[in-house]
């Protein structure tokens, strides 16, 4: 019964969800490791026999197995997808474990630049001149301008680009489509490269908007060269690579009053619990800011604060 239902569901979420194989496979994974933990321990070979406390159980289990926090919360995710699956197709009465809680892991704050080092970022961009200068001042205002995804980025044809009206049609994560506004600066930037640059590379990469010096599309290790190059020139200290300009992006949107959920959009984020760790490197700036700014906060020599 379980084994039928595993491959409904693999299937349902190709056809509705449009999950890359590896993903797919990922699942599968997941979920036949937990019913056959399921069968093994207290026979249950039916999704709807499966109480909160066999579900918990196995939890311990993957703890007690020593599993990284990562870990067992993308196998906990999909468990409770796979429990919600069955609740909507009437094979369960209930979801037993919706109020399941994921464990809490040490929470790290993505890398963001701030101001400064986005504009000495975008400078170092320009220096040079020559068709690569334009590239990458392009592909640095886009990224940060719109905070797309690099596969996102990396992906875009000269149709998805309409400079006129200032919005990039993006291609998403599972298919999903979105439109993203363009600011004036990445508008004027991508009209400098795709006029002056771009025809000058060899056709082989027919519509793919950003290429490399044989003319074929930049590849994501291509774009974190250029990107940690151009940190170094514009003396950025800390780890920055393509994915620093994304959260920039969203860091800056919500620290000067964007809407949340807005930025969720703009990202293409499910979840809005994933666009919220945004806010709190907002928090942390300001926090910054205040220490070392306020004399309230600020300590004297010694250490006191008298």
């Amino acid at each position: 019964m379980t084994d039928k239902l595993l491959k409904e569901y693999v299937y349902y979420l190709k056809v509705t969800r449009n999950l890359a194989k590896n993903t797919l496979s990922s699942y599968r994974s997941d979920i036949s490791d937990y019913l056959a933990f399921m069968a093994d321990n207290y026979r249950v070979t039916a999704i709807e026999k499966i109480t909160r406390t066999y579900a918990q159980n196995y939890l311990a289990k993957m703890k007690r197995d020593g599993l990284a926090v990562r870990s067992i919360q993308r196998k906990l995710s999909a468990i409770k997808s796979f429990h919600r699956y069955a609740l909507g197709e009437g094979l369960a009465p209930t979801n037993v474990i919706a109020t399941l809680k994921q464990p809490k892991g040490a929470k790290t704050l993505p890398v963001v630049m701030n101001r400064d080092e986005t504009e000495r970022l975008i400078a170092a961009a320009k220096q040079g001149g020559g068709r690569l200068a334009l590239r990458n001042l392009a592909l640095v205002e886009l990224a940060y301008g719109s905070g797309l995804r690099v596969s996102e980025l990396l992906a875009l044809r000269t149709a998805d680009l309409h400079l006129n009206t200032g919005v990039v049609h993006v291609l998403g994560k599972g298919g999903k489509e979105r439109i993203v506004p363009l600011g004036e600066q990445s508008v004027a930037a991508l009209r400098t490269y795709l006029v002056d640059a771009r025809p000058l590379s060899h056709p082989a990469a027919k519509e793919g908007v950003f290429v490399n010096r044989s003319g074929t599309r930049l590849s994501r290790v291509g774009f974190y060269k250029i990107i940690r190059k151009l940190a170094v020139v514009a003396g950025i200290e800390k780890p920055v690579s393509p994915h620093t300009l994304r959260h920039s992006f969203a860091t800056d949107m919500l620290a000067n009053g964007a809407d949340l959920r807005a930025v969720q959009e703009l990202l293409g984020h499910e979840d809005v619990l994933t666009t919220e760790i945004y806010t709190h490197i907002s928090q942390t700036r300001l926090r910054d800011a205040y220490e070392s700014a306020h004399p309230r906060a600020l300590k004297n020599e010694k250490g006191n604060d008298q």
